[in-house]
């Protein structure tokens, strides 16, 4: 067949909506999510019943309004133990390790795309934030203080 023909082939086919459709590739906070966090947080940030809870939760990180970003650095960089309640799940012994291998332009977009599509905000987390987070050596009990009461 004449590259004419496979060009004719497949304009036809797009016309007629029967090619294939190529995925774009995912935002790098996405991809970096699936790669750190979806081993407990599940893919999509639905959690694992009595291991990591939900972060496809609006209603949490609305809660945490202005605070959300500082929180959620918090959690990655000093990590989070203890006994909190998600979604109704109460974890008790909670054991989330601090991420301490990532870069911090990694951490702010791994963090940014939880609050912006699991949490559905309009924060972000910079850089500037988890150098912030960093040196604010946040403990796990000022971190389950800053959690809403509801979701």
């Amino acid at each position: 067949m004449t590259s004419f023909k496979i060009a004719a082939c497949f304009t036809v086919a797009t016309l007629a909506g029967l090619a294939p459709s190529f995925a774009a590739d995912p935002e790098p906070g996405e991809a970096l999510f699936s790669e750190n966090c979806a081993a407990c947080h599940n893919e999509g940030g639905i959690g694992t019943p009595g291991l990591a809870p939900p972060l496809n939760r609006p209603g949490f990180w609305a809660g945490l309004g202005d605070q959300a970003p500082a929180y959620i650095s918090g959690v990655t960089l000093h990590g989070l133990n203890g006994t909190i309640t998600a979604a109704g799940e109460k974890y008790i012994g909670l054991a989330m390790p601090p991420i301490a291998d990532l870069a911090d332009e990694d951490l702010a977009a791994i963090n940014s795309w939880v609050l912006g599509t699991l949490g559905e905000t309009k924060l972000a987390v910079s850089v500037e934030d988890i150098a912030k987070a960093k040196a604010e050596k946040v403990s796990a009990a000022d971190l389950r203080a800053m959690r809403p009461k509801s979701e």
